[in-house]
This record gives structure tokens, sequence and C-alpha cells, in this order.
């Protein structure tokens, strides 16, 4: 009886035993079953940034709060682009009133949406002090305003893309082109108003359209 007592003992540690490895074994299946339903539901992969994208240019910026940033930062945002420097007197003064007149007759449920860049052509004096003090003084400081400035070669460059000619005519004063530019979300050139205190109407209703897709 005790052989049979010791027996039965044994049988049940073995069944035990079996039960506890099937158990952990469906467990390891659910688990793994798990994370292949959640890599059937994974988000798709990101849109990759095209040829024409300004968001392939390695340059890297400073901002009016003197934070470095590049380009491909901005990702996601329509942006509308003006090259000015702080000193000017002239036509500049006239690009900020037209990014100000633009910014005011977006429809506010997009604003979210949009970036007003104001790059610098002036790097050496407009430092992110005085782009800061620049964008109090034009009342340009909500988070939809950005100010930029880099080296005199990246400026070069990216003026380049925008068509904007420069050229410095006096040791404070530019002659310079007066564009101001739209990029879709993915960095593309959308749209692009020439001129100082021309109609705006076509560039926010090319704003708008981007801005909209993002919403």
């Amino acid at each position: 009886m005790k052989a049979n007592s010791k027996l039965t003992n044994s049988l049940k540690l073995v069944l035990g035993l079996a039960i506890m490895l099937l158990s952990l074994q469906s467990c390891n299946k659910k688990k793994e079953e798990n994370k292949s339903g959640e890599n059937a539901t994974e988000k798709p992969a990101v849109k990759p940034i095209s040829d024409l994208s300004i968001y392939n240019l390695p340059s890297k910026w400073t901002t009016q709060d003197n934070k470095n940033i590049e380009m491909v930062d901005l990702k996601g945002k329509v942006l509308v682009m003006v090259m000015i420097y702080t000193s000017c007197k002239s036509a500049c003064p006239r690009l900020v009133a037209d990014m100000r007149n633009i910014e005011a007759h977006l429809p506010e449920n997009i604003k979210k949406n949009v970036k007003l860049v104001l790059v610098s052509i002036d790097p050496e004096v407009d430092t992110p002090t005085k782009l800061k003090a620049f964008s109090i003084e034009n009342k340009m400081e909500g988070d939809q305003w950005l100010f930029l400035r880099s080296t005199e070669e990246n400026t070069r460059e990216f003026a380049a893309v925008l068509a904007v000619n420069y050229k410095k005519i006096a040791p404070m004063d530019f002659s310079h082109s007066n564009i101001i530019s739209v990029f879709n979300a993915e960095g593309e050139l959308s749209f692009q108003q020439e001129g100082i205190g021309v109609n705006s109407d076509e560039t926010i209703k090319k704003i708008t359209e981007e801005a909209n897709k993002l919403n």
C-alpha cells in the first residue's frame, strides 16, 4: 500500500508539472499572438521625403529663441516663408506687413497647422537677440511666428531654393527680391507671391487649402 501511495504521489507530481508546462506554453502562445496582432495594426510607414522638398537640406538654423533646428524639424506644417533683414528701412517693413496681413486673414481653425517663417539675409547682424527684439517690436511673438538665421553659405543656398536674389550694396543695406513662398506639409513649394503691398487673396487661399488637408 505504501508503494502504491508513493506511486500515486509521483504520478500526481508528474501530472502537476505537465499541467504547469502546458499552461506556460499556452501563455507564451497568447503573447506571440498578441504581438503578431499588434504588428498587424501598426501605423503605416512614414511617407518618404520627396526630392523636391526643402526638408532634404542638411543646413542648421538658429531661431529667435536661440534654439538650433533643421528644416526637417518643421515637417508637418504649412510654411509661409519670406527673406528679410531687420535693419532694412524700405522693402522689408512692407514685407513684414504683408506677412502679418496674411496671418490675420487665415481661418482660425487652420492656424495651428501653419508656420510663418522670416529668414534673415544678414546673419552677421541678425543675431538671435536681434531677431527676438524684432519679433517683439513687430508683434510677431506667437507660436506661429518663427525667425531664422544661419551661416552665409546656408543662407545663400536657401535663397536659391526660394528664387530670392540679394546683394549687399552698403555696409547695412541690401537689395533683394520680394517674394513670399508657401510650402506644403511635405516641404514642397506650392505657391509664390511676388511684390510688396500686393493682393494676398491667392496666397491665403493656397495656405488655407494646404492647411485644411492637415485637419
